[in-house]
């Protein structure tokens, strides 16, 4: 057993507390540790991705009571690139926060950022259906806060929708968790991956409407269709960093499907069959054909960005819904490419925020900086909209190969390709209208004087831009260690094995506990 993997959770919930009792009056305080906290998680999640590499799987029991009764903490392949995403995701976040000032325009936001982290990392890490509902909550009720980060009315209304439309997922959760307690005698996902196995034929309705629950939660914080209108505004009244930081809260829910249904209600598994293939894959198509065309139909810059997210999510999604290797090494690919593109794009509206009057798609005079935004936009669009050269269009050759053969191809290929015609004229005439346009118009000489972006926000948006650069050129490593993953995925034994400890066995009954 391993203690450095409840580091990635202990480090982030020891600093909240501190920041807040120590520093609460001190800003600059603050930034360093909150800072140093996030250097310390990728390091920490950079040397856990590396244990685990060669397929170790990484067990840590708190208590140090063994599972099923006690609880664990499991680092995998799949754990880990997650974690590690997150760190460096955090990183660049803070420091556009940081530079931007947002940070210094409400209180606590340091504290509730790593109160953030703390909820994300043990959701990734956990091994426990209970202590995932428990992270869920832990990273939503700090998301709550970041939300309205800095006040005002419409993003107040917002963080409300968003607050009812979570509390309704983890209601729905809790009556999943019972109902599954109910037919198995546990929560531990190893012992369910074996538990799921021996129920009847005759006895799959409890099971089954559990499976669908849970499918109804992990879609909601995925935020697929028809369960997706709670991001929109969401996204886009947040602050831009905390709406970047948000582009990985949609992956949880993407992880957790892959996690729950690659391992406890697999494909083969008569008493879910059919919730793959029946009812995610139409879903993951409209979410990806709704996102783009509220792409081009946006009338407002931070919404555009906010669609763009539930298009991507939709590509993700169709990818996990073909539940082969091939879809879900693709899957996992671009969910670091996706990630990355996305909290760019909501950190450059923030620059043009900056220097514009408002975020409106209208052609507006030229401010400082729009050269240097522009050529970022201009970048992130062709990412996003999944363009040559960038790691999006290598993601979408990926999610089509991984389709091809299937019974549904045709639809699948027709989707992918036809929204990504339409994110690219969504992105265009967002472009043309912020930048190009904007030199037909003539400046107020008498209104106020915008400022410029800061040299760190910069700093950050170009560091992002960099990774996805970096997730480009080594594309095919970076595919590899995903179609590794995947094959770990689709051969659970030894993750159960490991945290069980109870290698070529099957755990007892429930009577017998």
């Amino acid at each position: 057993m391993t203690h450095w993997i409840v580091a990635p959770v202990v480090l982030p919930a020891l600093l909240a507390p501190f920041i807040v009792l120590a520093a609460r009056y001190h800003i600059g305080i603050q930034r360093a540790f909150s800072v140093a906290g996030v250097l310390a998680l990728i390091a920490i999640a950079a040397g856990l991705a590396w244990q685990v590499s060669a397929g170790t799987i990484l067990l840590y029991q708190l208590g140090d009571w063994a599972a099923p009764f006690g609880i664990v903490l499991v680092g995998d392949r799949l754990s880990t690139l997650m974690v590690l995403l997150t760190s460096v995701l955090a990183l660049f976040v803070l420091l556009y926060a940081i530079g931007s000032g947002w940070d210094d325009r409400g209180r606590h936001f340091h504290a509730l950022f790593q109160f953030q982290l703390m909820g994300i990392m043990g959701a990734f890490l956990t091994g426990d259906l209970f202590n995932l509902f428990v992270f869920f909550e832990v990273l939503l009720i700090a998301s709550y806060g970041l939300m309205i980060h800095a006040g005002g009315n419409a993003r107040l209304r917002a963080g409300v929708q968003y607050v009812l439309f979570n509390l309704i997922g983890s209601t729905l959760f809790l009556f999943a968790l019972g109902s599954i307690y109910a037919e198995t005698g546990t929560l531990n996902m190893a012992d369910l991956a074996q538990r799921a196995k021996l129920i009847g034929a005759e006895e799959t309705a409890g099971i089954r409407v559990a499976a669908v629950l849970l499918l109804l939660v992990f879609a909601i914080k995925a935020a697929t269709v028809p369960l997706h209108f709670w991001l929109p505004s969401s996204y886009a009244e947040a602050p831009a960093p905390v709406a970047a930081l948000f582009a990985i809260m949609t992956k949880v829910g993407a992880y957790a499907i892959i996690r729950v249904y690659s391992m406890i209600f697999p494909p083969e598994l008569e008493v879910t069959s059919g919730l793959h293939d029946v009812w995610l894959l139409p879903a993951a198509l409209v979410s990806l054909a709704i996102g783009m065309a509220g792409v081009l139909a946006a009338r407002k810059l931070d919404r555009l960005v906010a669609f763009s997210i539930i298009g991507s999510m939709g590509m993700v999604m169709v990818a996990i819904a073909l539940f082969n290797p091939p879809g879900i090494a693709a899957a996992l690919y671009y969910i670091v490419h996706s990630t990355l593109a996305g909290a760019t794009l909501f950190l450059i509206s923030d620059l043009v925020r900056t220097g514009r009057a408002n975020l409106e798609l209208l052609p507006q005079a030229p401010v400082a900086g729009t050269a240097l935004t522009a050529g970022l936009f201009f970048t992130g669009a062709i990412a996003m909209a999944g363009l040559p050269p960038l790691s999006g269009f290598l993601g979408k050759l990926l999610v089509l190969e991984a389709a091809y053969g299937t019974d549904l191809v045709v639809w699948i290929w027709a989707v992918v390709l036809g929204s990504s015609l339409i994110s690219i004229l969504g992105f265009a005439r967002a472009g043309s209208v912020l930048f190009w346009k904007a030199h037909s118009v003539e400046p107020q000489a008498d209104g106020p004087a915008l400022p410029r972006p800061a040299v760190l926000s910069y700093v950050a948006v170009g560091g992002l831009i960099s990774l996805l650069a970096a997730h480009t050129v080594f594309a095919g490593q970076v595919h590899g260690y995903t179609t590794n993953i995947a094959a770990q995925l689709f051969a659970p034994e030894p993750y159960i094995a490991t945290v069980l400890d109870t290698p070529g066995k099957l755990s007892k009954p429930k009577e017998e506990y």
